[in-house]
């Protein structure tokens, strides 16, 4: 017994090393890649989760609109439409199914475990009041991908509420 736990050891050590390595070499290509860097300033967004994004959008001048984003990734509804019926259904889960997770998990993060306020917190607090916390999040998941391609667009950096004049 103690011949097996000792293997399993070993193989976690090698594995948490390796993932390690792979992070460190993750964060370096963040600090070279200005978009990734601008997309980490967004409230639940680490390295993968800017990469990968930056990676599926590919170039801001991608979409003529922002709002296209979210559609992009397949994050709007699903449309059901037929003869008289017309109704809307689930996601519609087009594009990079990845990107799509990490902006699940970027906005799960940004309702649950951020204490700093947004407005963009804000209307994801209101909408799971009202719909329930799991439509909350894809709602404001589909938020944040339109908000970092306008980000991406003019360059500038997360705004955590609006400025009022």
């Amino acid at each position: 017994m103690r011949l097996i736990a000792e293997a399993l050891m070993k193989a976690r050590s090698s594995v948490h090393d390796q993932i390690r390595l792979l992070d460190k070499r993750l964060m370096a290509i963040a600090k070279t890649t200005p978009t990734a860097r601008l997309f980490m300033t967004a409230p639940g967004f680490g390295v993968i989760t800017a990469l990968s994004v930056a990676s599926a959008f590919d170039n801001a001048s991608r979409f003529k609109h922002s709002s296209s984003a979210g559609a992009y990734l397949g994050l709007t509804p699903r449309r059901y439409e037929s003869g008289e019926t017309s109704r809307n259904g689930r996601i519609s889960k087009q594009g990079n199914c990845m990107t799509r997770k990490h902006l699940y998990e970027a906005a799960t993060t940004l309702l649950t475990r951020n204490l700093k306020f947004s407005t963009l917190k804000a209307w994801g607090m209101k909408i799971a009041k009202a719909s329930g916390f799991k439509k909350a999040r894809i709602a404001v998941a589909r938020n944040i991908a339109v908000i970092l391609h306008a980000m991406w667009k003019t360059n500038a950096p997360f705004r955590w509420s609006q400025v009022t004049a």
